[in-house]
């Protein structure tokens, strides 16, 4: 499970908690904060948990940073994890920090919450519908960015994709990373979703395998369509899929969740989701079913990729 639920000696109360942490992937410090935040509340969203009373920071400061980058980077970071815990409703307390020869920021997320708090990621049936509320690629996104600087890998790619594709690309990873599964986690409970996880380090396809084995059913994941940032499949077949990405392998950073409901409840999720009273920016795909099977996830031979447009698109690209 992406959470640990233990029961409380105190009647029908569970202490629910997760914790992760990280190494620096974008070049802003202070979305990097926000990013770190938003993917340790992820495992509690996971769960169909919309409230969180309490996180922790961990906090690693490079022995490599001269004095004058350790005051600029680290409060930055720490201020971006705080907003991000401010817009979940909580608020940071407490925490470790560390001196080491790398950067890493994380945390630790904590709820005492009842049984209808949360759902179990257990009971997918046959006929459930799968859908995924962010788009993958980030992974691609990031390194491609990193790329633009580097020729030997650059032109690798450059035949199929632009450098202001590549920076509209990495904002929109970094956008997509930094935002809260808070409102997907909500409307779990309002569509009656039987099963979920978050897509993170293994990719859609390992996190799908590991949620088919978790189910109390004979079910098995069939993905058909696989929503992508725009150009990133373009870039990962270009590179021989080093990624993997369309194979469902490529490593995701703060994804979205992966959610089994009810094949009626499916295209009310998507649509809800994207309503403007949840802010902007939220979306979600159908994007596989759940049929009989031995617990287990596989992606078809040719899914249907479903480019997904920076929202700078169109507008001058504007940062």
């Amino acid at each position: 499970m992406d959470s640990c639920v233990i029961p409380l000696r105190h009647g029908g109360l569970s202490l629910i908690q997760t914790t992760d942490f990280f190494y620096p992937l974008v070049e802003d410090p202070y979305m990097m904060g926000r990013i770190a935040c938003a993917n340790v509340l992820s495992d509690l969203y996971a769960m169909g948990i919309t409230e969180c009373d309490n996180m922790l920071m961990l906090l690693s400061v490079s022995q490599r940073m001269s004095d004058k980058e350790r005051e600029k980077v680290m409060p930055l970071m720490m201020r971006g994890f705080r907003d991000a815990a401010e817009e979940g409703g909580t608020s940071v307390t407490g925490g470790q920090t560390v001196l080491n020869p790398w950067i890493i920021i994380g945390g630790v997320a904590t709820v005492v919450c009842q049984a209808s708090e949360f759902i179990m990621p257990d009971s997918a049936v046959p006929g459930d519908v799968l859908v995924l509320t962010k788009p993958l690629g980030t992974q691609v996104a990031v390194n491609a960015h990193q790329w633009m600087d580097i020729p030997e890998k650059w032109n690798k790619i450059k035949l199929v994709v632009s450098k202001e594709d590549v920076k509209l690309a990495y904002q929109e990873a970094m956008y997509n990373m930094a935002m809260l599964n808070r409102t997907a986690a909500a409307l779990m409970h309002t569509f009656n979703a039987h099963a979920a996880t978050d897509i993170t380090g293994f990719g859609i396809l390992g996190h799908a395998q590991n949620l088919a084995q978790q189910q109390r059913c004979d079910v098995a994941f069939v993905i058909h369509n696989l929503p992508i940032i725009a150009k990133m499949a373009a870039i990962s077949k270009a590179c021989g899929n080093m990624f993997g990405l369309v194979q469902g392998s490529s490593a995701e950073t703060s994804g979205g969740l992966l959610v089994c409901l009810p094949r009626e409840q499916a295209a009310r999720f998507c649509a809800e989701i994207k309503s403007p009273k949840y802010g902007e920016g939220h979306q979600a795909w159908i994007i596989g079913i759940v049929e009989k099977g031995n617990r287990s996830a596989r992606i078809i031979d040719k899914p249907r990729i479903i480019e997904v447009t920076p929202r700078g698109a169109g507008v001058g690209g504007q940062e």
